[in-house]
């Protein structure tokens, strides 16, 4: 049997294009640093965080200086504010590393700093952690992407990443 050349083109057509779709994944899963969130972060009583009883950094969340340039920032998203983050910003230094410690004492919500890659899922009895570089001042908004009720969509807040010159200390400002 003889394959006519106009179908041979297109077998080697569509071989080139699932060679490419498959690239396509597999650079996505690997290439830019995408993670997916595992148990690292721990878990914690949501009912000890609602009622400020944990124990642990959640019962007074907020900025904390770890060492040179490295800080720890414990964020409670709960239904419809994030704290720190909602009624004052966070707010850390440039060129600092920052890693986020997140909780939910109440339902899931999201947690995403628009304009990085920075999103994750806050599931209530989880701590999600994420490190993230901020090299220059901006400033940056925090939305809720999981739907959390009526008021989901005011579920936002701000990071405020200031010169080094600025940057009063945790709990400054």
């Amino acid at each position: 049997m003889e394959i006519h050349r106009f179908e041979k083109v297109w077998i080697a057509i569509a071989l080139l294009l699932i060679v490419g779709f498959i690239a396509t994944i597999a650079y996505g899963a690997l290439g830019p640093g995408v993670k997916m969130v595992d148990a690292s972060g721990g878990t914690i009583d949501p009912e000890a965080v609602a009622a400020g009883e944990s124990g642990t950094a959640f019962d007074d969340p907020g900025v904390r200086q770890t060492g040179p340039n490295e800080y720890d920032v414990y964020v409670v998203a709960r239904q419809f504010q994030f704290a720190p983050g909602t009624s004052q910003p966070i707010e850390v230094p440039a060129g600092s590393t920052v890693t986020f410690h997140i909780t939910s004492p109440d339902v899931t919500h999201g947690f995403n700093i628009a304009g990085t890659n920075v999103n994750t899922m806050v599931i209530p009895g989880q701590v999600a952690e994420l490190t993230v570089d901020f090299d220059e001042t901006a400033s940056y908004g925090i939305v809720c992407h999981e739907y959390c009720g009526g008021g989901h969509h005011t579920m936002e807040g701000t990071i405020e990443v200031v010169p080094q010159a600025e940057y009063d200390g945790p709990g400054g400002s």
